[in-house]
């Protein structure tokens, strides 16, 4: 038996950076993935054809970069090869009669574009970005903190010191509102309201899920602010920075390395036994970069809470999502060639379309039209393909990981297998609606369904990239259940961190390093 301080399940971004600072802090940490390469949802691999780099799901990287693991590591990551690519165009939004608005860094490049909608929300947008400042140290304190009772306390007798009684009490109502809510009320421009809703759909908010409205509003008011990175080469310029500062302090990233079970003893995780039947011992603790759902297969035999697991086992996933990969000849040839300029193009003309592809998904439906969300990384970094040469990053939001039916009525085949190519197909009839001739420039193509994307990670249940919803029900101190928002289980030495637990989805690397501090005492 081989042991060590920490042994970790899964070689995720959380993984990897709760790992890299144990090791900072002197723990030997082993770390097991069942993959053949670290980094679950971010990775870079030529999926369609020789020299053209696609990341596999996570593209967008503006949330590691500004995380507090990058704050405090960000110098030595750099030394291991972790470099971004700045966007200052980060997004825009596609209407149904070619029109589009976007989002810039350069403020009057932005108030332009929104000013020939509505001199009301250019002025509404100037306004937001000035109080950002304020706002932000509210939000972010809140995201960036532990989720126990007293950290959310403190956090909002800030919040209320900062903003006032009356800015307070509005900072609590905005947390509850559907990005419908939101939008309507302060802004009177269509066209304004659906390029902001469409981050909703990043996650599982369509436009009138409560909750929601806090995700279009951090991301128009933080790309406006700072920009957007992604990944120089591509996402897993991340993983692999992270992987070399934990291997360069002595501890191990093990692939191909599947965990059978959890080893426990008097109430406490004690090791892990692999599939080839290696056993590992942990001397402090045992974590699981995990969706909830894999704990009944860890441990056999149950937490020792009924309670507990019967919430893990009920843990809730978001809709899927299907992503094509597309080498090209070209950029699309969009309505306005401007928007060849952006990092992310979303196709979601308007609110009713996100709401409509969103309901039809949960109903187990083919949406006759979903949300596309197009990443365009070549346009920023050019390396990601041979010269004069593009990628196309289309994530398809959202689709039923189960299919009971096509709300077209076209497709009759029920199963992914058969369905991804037909569907694929689809997605390319919207996209040549927006970019004529799209289909010729074409040199390689890659459909992945969302159970193709949990065969590749299991904790993308059903192909739901954000590893479970981020509905009110089961977020803030409801993740990933009452009572186990702090990162702990019945079980002693064992914990959980991933896009499952708090803060949740995206790369910020939040819950691996805000527990890796709590272990380590900071």
């Amino acid at each position: 038996m081989t042991d060590a301080d920490a042994l970790i399940i899964g070689a995720g971004h959380n993984g990897l950076a709760c790992a890299a600072h144990l090791a900072a802090k002197g723990w030997k940490v082993a770390v097991f993935e069942t993959a053949d390469r670290p980094g679950g949802a971010v990775k870079t691999q030529e999926l369609t054809a020789p020299g053209f780099k696609h990341d596999i799901a996570a593209m967008n990287l503006s949330l590691f970069a500004g995380s507090a693991f990058h704050r405090a590591y960000g110098s030595e990551l750099a030394e291991h090869g972790l470099a971004f690519a700045p966007v200052s165009r980060p997004f825009a939004s596609i209407f149904h009669d070619g029109s589009w608005l976007g989002v810039s860094t350069d403020m009057d490049e932005t108030l332009g574009w929104i000013q020939a909608r509505s001199l009301k929300d250019a002025e509404t947008w100037k306004t937001l970005v000035a109080g950002f400042p304020k706002r932000a140290d509210s939000l972010f304190s809140l995201l960036g903190s532990p989720m126990k009772k007293r950290a959310i306390a403190r956090n909002f007798l800030a919040a209320f010191r900062r903003e006032g009684v009356g800015g307070g009490c509005e900072l609590l109502r905005f947390l509850l509102m559907s990005p419908r809510a939101w939008l309507d009320e302060t802004f009177e421009s269509a066209e304004m309201r659906t390029m902001l809703a469409a981050w909703g759909m990043h996650l599982d908010f369509a436009p009138d899920v409560a909750g929601g409205a806090l995700f279009p509003y951090l991301e128009g008011m933080a790309n406006q602010s700072f920009g957007m990175v992604i990944g120089k080469g591509g996402a897993e310029t991340m993983i692999t920075a992270l992987t070399r500062m934990i291997e360069k302090r002595g501890s191990q990233v093990h692939c191909n390395a599947r965990v059978e079970r959890i080893e426990t003893s008097g109430g406490k995780a004690t090791g892990v036994v692999l599939a080839d039947g290696r056993r590992f011992a942990a001397r402090r603790a045992v974590i699981g970069s995990v969706a909830p759902k894999a704990l009944a297969h860890l441990l056999p035999e149950g937490s020792g809470d009924r309670s507990f697991d019967a919430k893990m086992a009920a843990f809730r996933h978001a809709p899927g999502t299907m992503m094509l990969h597309l080498a090209l000849d070209g950029l699309p040839d969009w309505s306005d060639a401007e928007l060849q300029r952006f990092a992310y193009v979303h196709v979601a003309p308007d609110m009713d379309m996100m709401a409509r592809a969103y309901a039809d998904a949960t109903a187990g439906l083919l949406p006759r039209e979903p949300v596309l969300v197009v990443g365009q990384p070549t346009t920023v970094d050019p390396s990601r393909a041979p010269d004069g040469k593009h990628v196309l990053w289309v994530q398809v939001r959202m689709v039923p990981a189960i299919i009971e039916g096509d709300a077209a009525g076209e497709i009759e085949a029920r199963d992914w297998d058969s369905v991804r190519e037909i569907y694929a197909e689809r997605v390319l009839d919207i996209l040549e609606r927006y970019a004529p001739g799209l289909r010729g420039k074409i040199i390689g193509k890659t459909a992945v369904s969302p159970l193709d994307l949990e065969r590749g990670n299991a904790n993308l249940v059903g192909g739901d990239q954000i590893c479970g919803s981020h509905h009110l029900a089961q977020n803030f101190l409801f993740r990933p259940a009452p009572g186990f928002a702090d990162w702990h289980t019945p079980v002693g030495n064992l914990h959980l961190v991933g896009a499952a637990t708090w803060p949740g989805a995206g790369v910020g690397a939040g819950s691996g390093y805000m527990l890796a501090c709590q272990l380590a005492g900071q």
